[in-house]
């Protein structure tokens, strides 16, 4: 094991993370430069606790290093500032990391695996994820998607997935804590959802792109993308969206927005592109 690394397991209960990976979030994470000293520190602690949790493997010739995990950990850890739950990532057992694109098919699923969307064999990844499974997330997308202005960012998109499958399900509803708002969810994702594959099936330009029309689950994780990179134009666009994703992302400890993507399908994962699996 990285010798980084088994130091940060044995320091996980009491130890503070080093000074330098504050210069891994000022470099890597724009989403962190707006916030507030509590909500970094918070940041921090929540990004020391992924790192120790998982298992973390360069692919492809990569060689994984801390400033690789700190970056893609602090940038999953941004989905669950302020949420009282302490679990919410513990499908998240391993993250394998490429270099950049991959192909798939790039191992068989587990017996217990399961993808959420088909994807073609041969198909360009730029990131997965799989219930009881690994995230995979090519090193160089994550870098593009932790800079401001970014049009995206694979983290978010496959974190995302991991809190919608911490039901045991992979439907675009996370945990939610009362019945109330687990039907307001289903109601306002189930409306909204429906109308977004109304408007790309019209050939419509749309602010979640065609990507998100593909099933529940790419919703939910494209409209995340959108809210913590672009919250006003989604909540332009989709007002009853974003204030459950305020609800549900916390949005007073949100990351100040950085940008606003005009063009209306800026954040779409377009065809001739690797797609987010």
């Amino acid at each position: 094991m990285l010798s980084w690394l088994r130091d940060r397991r044995r320091a996980r209960s009491t130890g503070s993370p080093p000074a330098r990976w504050d210069h891994y979030l000022d470099g890597n994470v724009a989403l962190a430069r707006g916030l507030t000293p509590a909500r970094r520190a918070e940041l921090l602690a929540r990004t020391q606790d992924l790192v120790a949790q998982a298992e973390w493997v360069g692919c492809g010739g990569l060689e994984v290093t801390e400033e690789m995990v700190v970056t893609i950990a602090a940038q999953a850890s941004l989905l669950v500032l302020g949420r009282p739950e302490p679990d919410l990532y513990a499908d998240v057992s391993s993250v394998l990391v490429y270099p950049s694109t991959l192909r798939k098919p790039s191992r068989p699923l587990g017996l217990f695996e399961q993808p959420r969307a088909p994807v073609e064999d041969g198909a360009t990844v730029i990131g997965e994820a799989m219930l009881r499974g690994p995230v995979v997330l090519a090193w160089d997308a994550v870098v593009a998607g932790g800079r401001p202005g970014a049009r995206g960012n694979v983290v978010l998109h496959e974190f995302a997935h991991k809190l919608d499958m911490a039901t045991g399900q992979i439907d675009g509803a996370p945990p939610l804590p009362t019945r109330h708002e687990a039907a307001r969810w289903a109601a306002v994702c189930g409306a909204t959802y429906a109308r977004h594959q109304e408007a790309v099936a019209a050939g419509v330009p749309t602010v979640l792109g065609d990507y998100a029309a593909t099933n529940p689950a790419e919703f939910f994780a494209v409209a995340t993308e959108r809210y913590f990179l672009a919250p006003a134009a989604l909540a332009a666009a989709h007002p009853g969206l974003a204030a459950i994703f305020d609800d549900y992302y916390r949005a007073e400890r949100r990351p100040v927005e950085l940008t606003v993507i005009d063009h209306p399908d800026g954040f779409s994962v377009e065809r001739r592109a690797p797609a987010r699996a």
